[in-house]
């Protein structure tokens, strides 16, 4: 038979701390309302930004997974909202806000029911069964909208686009940015991948100054002389990608060399320059036009691809470098031997301008697979940043409709409906999940009201009209939200306030999935930090005593 454990008998190591029971929930979910609060004044359009100092990096946004990440969150609990938002931006791309303030306002519901006595297991089962019917719900009203018309299409995707961005730094110049955005989107073709859209900052001018290249273009590289002196236009131009260094290397530093007569030293020195040129003249009997390379072309290769009329550009970043060659058909060499015409790349036009205080390298008229590149302009470093973030959210709600082509009604309109279907389910049940359930579906009246209280406006009163609308038995006051310009009500599926079915489907899976992870911890470890010395019982044993 197994020993029973005797009281006194310690099983963790000295200075752990632990908590357990309800309270440790509770301190958990107190954590959760914390973070909740700081970025819940970020939501909507008329959302407030937050300021974020870490060490001598300032970052302004109104993103809510980009105000998560920046936040040094020390409560373990707690850093699981920063990763639910960091899931939300990755999967979808939009919803951040949402996603945190919904699942602190479930958590806070559940608080009160974890204070009047009911078990986390409970809670849990009532919020999942809860989620699955939200769920269903957002299906049930999503509607397609992308019509078969081309021009149609761009229409619809251009008030997605909108929407998204009206809550942004740069929501005012909202039909821009999502004109910039439905054109840098429709170029990508099959799986819309998002990697070939790249987004440039160039500080100076207005926002309005900022440009949609049809193509790739990065920031000019490091050039050493001779550089001025090489063409800046081909059209037709062909491309070699080369991921291998084209410097004159002194051998003599990399390695010892034993001579037994001073002529041998000559044999060296030209053996060196002989490498070089082998390899420079094998890559212009390729017929490359425009040599890229990752690694660095030196002042040697420069001046020699001048003489010969062609251009060259070292040190370019990796996903620059992968644009080109995903656009034009390239492929990365790392070596230059054994170079055929298979490997070079071809595209309609290449081109050296000037844009604002910098030079760009266009590469344009790309045949092989279609790509986009974004440089924005603007005033300041920060402001230019937070338009980067804008742009990430809306290509990507753009991206969702085009794949699944349903959307839902925005202003707080679906969060109304599902709170009202919920507590119609919620009468039909005989146990406790009934008030459970409607404590869940009250959780969704935050959303429409978080927007009214961030735009200065009562609440109270617009959210019970809200609730009225919504309660009528003739559904047509299913797509009514809030009207945060006129202080009013509006039908936001008329008034193209859509958002992809798919960013609120995620929004509330997510969310009531952090709620259930919080609820089912009840109890925290601790274990105490080493200090790096060796404990004395330790020690003792050691030098054989302590025995």
């Amino acid at each position: 038979m197994s020993q029973m454990l005797q009281p006194g008998i310690i099983l963790l190591k000295e200075g752990t701390d632990t908590s357990q029971g309800i309270g440790q929930i509770i301190s958990n979910i107190n954590a959760c309302e914390a973070i909740a609060s700081i970025v819940r004044t970020t939501l909507g359009p008329c959302g407030m930004d937050k300021l974020v100092y870490s060490g001598n990096r300032v970052t302004i946004s109104n993103d809510g997974a980009t105000v998560m990440k920046l936040l040094d969150i020390a409560h373990p609990a707690a850093k699981t909202l920063a990763e639910i938002a960091k899931s939300q931006d990755e999967e979808v791309g939009d919803g951040t806000t949402t996603v945190v303030v919904l699942a602190g306002e479930l958590l806070t519901t559940a608080k009160a029911f974890l204070e009047e006595g009911i078990h986390p297991q409970v809670i849990i089962r009532a919020y999942r069964k809860a989620c699955k019917l939200a769920k269903e719900q957002v299906h049930k009203l999503a509607l397609p909208v992308l019509p078969k018309e081309e021009s149609d299409k761009i229409d619809v995707l251009r008030k997605c686009a909108s929407t998204s961005l009206n809550s942004k730094l740069i929501g005012t110049h909202a039909d821009f940015f999502a004109d910039m955005v439905i054109k840098a989107v429709m170029t990508l073709e099959g799986g819309l991948d998002i990697e070939l859209i790249g987004v440039k900052k160039e500080p100076g001018g207005s926002l309005e100054d900022s440009i949609l290249v049809d193509g790739v273009a990065f920031k000019k590289t490091f050039s050493y002389a001779g550089f001025e002196q090489q063409p800046k236009r081909f059209e037709n131009a062909k491309i070699l990608l080369l991921n291998h260094e084209l410097e004159l290397k002194a051998e003599k530093e990399n390695a010892e060399i034993k001579m037994k007569d001073v002529k041998d030293y000559q044999s060296f020195v030209d053996a060196e320059w002989n490498i070089i040129y082998n390899k420079l003249e094998k890559i212009v009997a390729t017929g490359a036009q425009v040599i890229l390379s990752r690694l660095a072309i030196g002042d040697l290769a420069t001046q020699y691809f001048a003489d010969r009329g062609l251009f060259c550009a070292g040190r370019v970043p990796g996903d620059d470098l992968t644009r080109v060659a995903k656009a034009t058909g390239a492929r990365v060499q790392t070596s230059v031997n054994g170079l055929t015409p298979e490997i070079l790349g071809h595209c309609g036009s290449f081109e050296e301008r000037q844009v604002g205080g910098e030079r760009y390298n266009f590469f344009t008229g790309c045949k092989k697979t279609k790509t986009a590149t974004i440089i924005l302009r603007g005033g300041g470093e920060h402001f230019i940043d937070e338009a980067e973030r804008s742009l990430h959210d809306a290509i990507m709600v753009v991206r969702r409709v085009i794949k699944h082509n349903e959307v839902v009604a925005g202003g707080g309109a679906i969060e109304m409906e599902i709170s009202k279907n919920l507590l119609e389910y919620a009468k039909t049940l005989a146990n406790k999940e009934q008030h459970i359930i409607k404590g869940y579906a009250k959780t969704f009246e935050v959303i429409p009201r978080q927007l009214l209280q961030n735009a200065g406006f009562d609440s109270t009163d617009l959210i019970n009209l809200l609730r009225k609308k919504h309660s009528q038995g003739d559904g047509k006051g299913k797509y009514f939200g809030v009207d945060l310009v006129k202080q009013d009500l509006q039908d936001s599926f008329v008034n193209h306030v859509w958002e992809p079915a798919l960013v609120k489907h995620n929004s509330i899976e997510a969310a009531t999935e952090a709620a259930v992870m919080i609820l089912s911890v009840d109890e925290t470890v601790k274990n105490p930090k080493s200090d790096g010395r060796i404990p004395q019982e330790t020690m003792d044993a050691a030098m054989g005593r302590g025995y």
